[in-house]
């Protein structure tokens, strides 16, 4: 079975009770919103912001000026040496508890903006 993934960009509609609505669907569990669509994502608490788990970011790097890390109910800074990864790939990150995060994501995205978002969920 493959991960979920949604195949394009889509505005946030809803979010909480663990999940996220958007272009008419529901997922339960985290997501990355990227350049080439909408996928679950296996983390679920800030403790697992590594590396690893930001790969499929990196991999669309250079489509990205900018990444939104939504970390749940509370802002939540990433480890140092995971932002200047992130960095390093040539864009700016910015972390924000979910619903700031996925309300942002919609504003940058409708003004055409390169934004990518990770959105932990939240109940």
């Amino acid at each position: 079975m493959s991960p979920a993934h949604y195949p394009g960009r889509a505005p946030i509609d809803a979010y909480g009770n663990g999940g996220f609505r958007f272009a008419d669907m529901s997922h339960r569990g985290s997501i990355l919103c990227l350049p080439s669509g909408i996928y679950a994502w296996a983390a679920t608490t800030p403790a697992e912001l590594t590396l690893a788990a930001f790969e499929p970011v990196l991999a669309e790097a250079s489509a990205q000026q900018l990444l939104l890390l939504g970390t749940g109910v509370s802002q939540v800074f990433p480890p140092r040496e995971l932002r200047r990864a992130l960095e390093a790939a040539g864009f700016g990150v910015e972390p924000m508890a979910t619903g700031a995060a996925a309300r942002t994501y919609n504003v940058l995205l409708a003004e055409g903006r390169r934004v990518s978002a990770a959105l932990l969920a939240v109940e």
